[in-house]
């Protein structure tokens, strides 16, 4: 039984820090990307990044280091390109990314129609593989967002265009870590739901690591895809805590 138990913990601990160390620019940036009225702009460029790894194995680069090199160059051109959204209203830039979110999406399909394991690829693409992550995995993408962070707290009131190949740098990376849909979920949903609270990053912070935890626990004892589990568990606890929140706030007002 202890063995057992240590096993689950073995597997859980490397993932959950994986997690954390992806909240932890995701929070903020998510933050940001709801000032900015750009909610889907994680979702387009995580696919893109996703499209260059996919295109680097379709003209034969085998190489992780350049799949990732690739991808994060793809993915900061595309972020480029929606900066230039800028002038334009909120609403056509959602539209442009949510076009932008199709083409890379189908554009992987295409380029994986041919491959035997394409639909295996894609899943790993959408929901992520954050069980099976290694030590040596983590080492590097902490060192990668340190450095992110760094210039993030430096650059954001220097520059309102460094935003953008940031964020598509720090897209890139966790989209190879955890998946598209648990990059989108890490950014939007944790600053959603403290919105309008007091102290809100720590309590961001907080709702993504119980989300995590409880999904990575559930997806360990039910045998269920980790990052879909994950998921689920995030969206649950932020629910939680809007209605915790809204329960007191009514509480003090009657």
């Amino acid at each position: 039984m202890v063995e057992v138990i240590w096993l689950q913990f073995d597997i859980i601990f490397p993932a959950f820090v994986a997690g954390m160390l992806v909240l932890l620019t995701h929070v903020p940036m998510g933050q940001e990307v709801l000032r900015r009225g750009i909610i889907f702009l994680d979702l387009a460029i995580a696919q893109v990044a996703a499209l260059g790894v996919v295109v680097a194995s379709a003209i034969g680069v085998h190489s992780s280091w350049l799949q990732q090199v690739l991808a994060m160059l793809t993915a900061i051109g595309g972020a480029l390109m929606l900066a230039q959204l800028r002038r334009f209203d909120a609403k056509i830039q959602e539209a442009i990314i949510g076009i932008l979110f199709v083409l890379a999406a189908t554009g992987s399909i295409l380029l994986l129609a041919k491959d035997p394991h394409g639909g295996e690829r894609l899943t790993d693409m959408l929901v992520g593989q954050i069980l099976w992550l290694q030590w040596q995995d983590l080492i590097l993408a902490s060192l990668v967002y340190v450095v992110v962070m760094a210039v993030w707290h430096w650059g954001r009131k220097r520059s309102d265009i460094l935003f953008y190949p940031i964020f598509a740098i720090t897209i890139t990376l966790s989209t190879q870590l955890v998946g598209v849909y648990l990059v989108f979920c890490c950014l939007i949903i944790p600053a959603l739901a403290t919105l309008n609270s007091s102290n809100a990053i720590s309590k961001a912070y907080g709702i993504g690591a119980l989300g995590f935890a409880l999904g990575l626990s559930v997806s360990v004892w039910w045998d269920l895809p980790s990052g879909a589990a994950v998921v689920w568990a995030l969206s649950a606890t932020a629910l939680a805590y809007s209605f915790l929140v809204r329960a007191l706030t009514s509480g003090k007002v009657t």
